[in-house]
């Protein structure tokens, strides 16, 4: 298996999970002419597709999705309340959408999902465990790791997790006090030292790759985020790759 990541920020969010014969993206938030240039560089095509996972119905996860329906009508997986927006949002998105148990697995080609609750400022959100050739894990947007969380991505063989800001960036830099207070709340963003001691625990059971995603531009900087979570991580034998802002970052999701 193998990780795609075309972008992962504020400024959009959508990656490719490939393997066993099936692909899948996660999320859709950056344009479909951006998502079709991040296939064609991991080698693949719209009709490789067999679904879109979405974690939450913020701009950042969804706003690519419309247009890519409109030419690719691909199945689109939500948990209740997200479809529930999304058929809100999306006018013709009905014949696509599929509505998922949250805690329970199931399949999108030969691949196993299973999607977990996350704590962020909307009335649902999710992350998603994916099991085809190898296990991979993808939490961003919570405001702290819960136990959900931690069950979610434990034993992963490679995650994407959330470092989303530096705390003394952010608190002394141009935000609004209420965004700030958003973004430090428990339903808002993990920093780069919550991500840090996450992927400590990851690495203890077993993850070998972690994917640092949903850096905030403003107030975070990938050298930084690097250095913490590498910091953390001294002695054990894990790699930290930064995820892209756009590009195409590729992963390997294997033991």
């Amino acid at each position: 298996m193998q990780v795609s990541v075309f972008a992962s920020g504020s400024s959009g969010n959508c990656l490719l999970l490939s393997g066993a014969g099936s692909s899948i993206l996660i999320d859709a938030g950056i344009s479909m002419r951006r998502v079709s240039e991040g296939l064609a560089a991991a080698g693949h095509i719209w009709q490789d597709i067999g679904g879109v996972l979405i974690t939450h119905e913020h701009s950042d996860h969804i706003s690519g999705l419309s247009m890519i329906l409109k030419h690719h009508p691909i199945p689109v997986y939500a948990p209740h309340t997200v479809a529930n927006r999304l058929f809100g949002m999306l006018p013709g998105i009905e014949s696509c959408l599929r509505i998922i148990p949250v805690g329970e697995r199931f399949g999108v080609g030969a691949l196993a999902v299973t999607a977990f609750h996350t704590p962020h400022d909307t009335e649902e959100s999710v992350g998603y465990r994916v099991q085809g050739e190898g296990v991979f894990a993808h939490a961003t947007d919570m405001g702290h790791v819960s136990e959900e969380v931690l069950g979610g991505l434990l034993g992963a063989d490679t995650v994407l997790i959330e470092a989303n800001h530096d705390e003394e960036m952010l608190r002394y830099g141009p935000y609004p006090v209420y965004l700030k207070r958003r973004i430090l709340s428990d339903h808002g963003h993990l920093s780069n030292a919550d991500c840090a001691a996450l992927a400590d625990r990851l690495a203890a059971s077993g993850t070998r790759r972690i994917i640092l995603g949903h850096l905030s531009r403003e107030n975070n900087r990938p050298d930084l985020a690097l250095q913490t979570v590498r910091a953390a991580l001294t002695g054990r034998d894990t790699e930290v790759y930064c995820a892209p802002v756009s590009g195409c970052l590729n992963v390997a999701v294997e033991r």
